[in-house]
């Protein structure tokens, strides 16, 4: 029995692949007071007793909303405390200190700022401002940026105080660039500020800090 010869049959013709397309995802709006938390960030100037030195603190929010044109609304911000970081070039230069701190004494720093001693992040993972209240204040000039007197409870360290916070809110696009500061004592929050050599070397009491938050403005 005689067969057919066999045939080869030709390959299929390679096709270049079409390129695979990326998803586009497209980010949710903000909701009006919601914080822009990539952009916002807490400062902390930290002074000095005797022969210590003078820091700069940077940290974010891992939570957050502010609505400036509605009071009424439950308002609340709440900070990542494993963010701190201590003498960063940014956070020196925004709390208005020269200079620079080398690696070494800066990874000494944070160890003791995060540590048992002082914000404890283990413990306390996160601190709190609750809004109570926000009044729009008088501006100077019909051209200076909006004032804004904020007040409400302030925890850190698992001790609650209620604090007033003067702060100026500039729109830009979509969001409000909302900037305050206030004062604290670490005492005052169950900490004991940091101090060695029998009080020779330390930092003060007294913290200056400074918000400065993005906030989306109302549609």
């Amino acid at each position: 029995m005689q067969t057919a010869p066999m045939h080869a049959q030709n390959p299929r013709p390679n096709r270049p692949r079409d390129p695979v397309r990326p998803i586009n995802r497209v980010a949710k709006p903000a909701d009006p007071g919601d914080i822009n938390l990539t952009k916002s960030r807490v400062y902390i100037r930290v002074g000095k007793i005797g022969l210590g030195h003078e820091h700069g603190v940077v940290g974010k929010l891992r939570q957050g909303a502010i609505h400036l044109d509605a009071p009424e609304a439950a308002d609340s911000l709440v900070f990542e405390m494993s963010s701190f970081e201590a003498d960063t070039i940014d956070a020196r230069n925004y709390v208005g200190l020269s200079g620079t701190t080398d690696e070494s004494t800066r990874k000494q720093v944070n160890a003791n700022l995060r540590g048992p001693n002082v914000l404890n992040v283990r413990e306390f993972p996160t601190a709190t401002f609750a809004v109570k209240s926000i009044t729009r204040v008088a501006a100077a000039k019909p051209t200076a940026p909006r004032q804004y007197q904020i007040s409400g409870d302030f925890t850190l360290h698992g001790t609650t105080r209620p604090i007033v916070v003067q702060a100026n809110g500039e729109k830009s696009g979509e969001w409000t660039r909302l900037r305050g500061s206030f004062a604290i004592l670490q005492s005052e929050f169950g900490i004991t500020p940091f101090t060695k050599a029998f009080g020779a070397v330390g930092v003060a009491d007294e913290l200056q800090i400074w918000g400065d938050f993005w906030v989306a403005n109302p549609r």
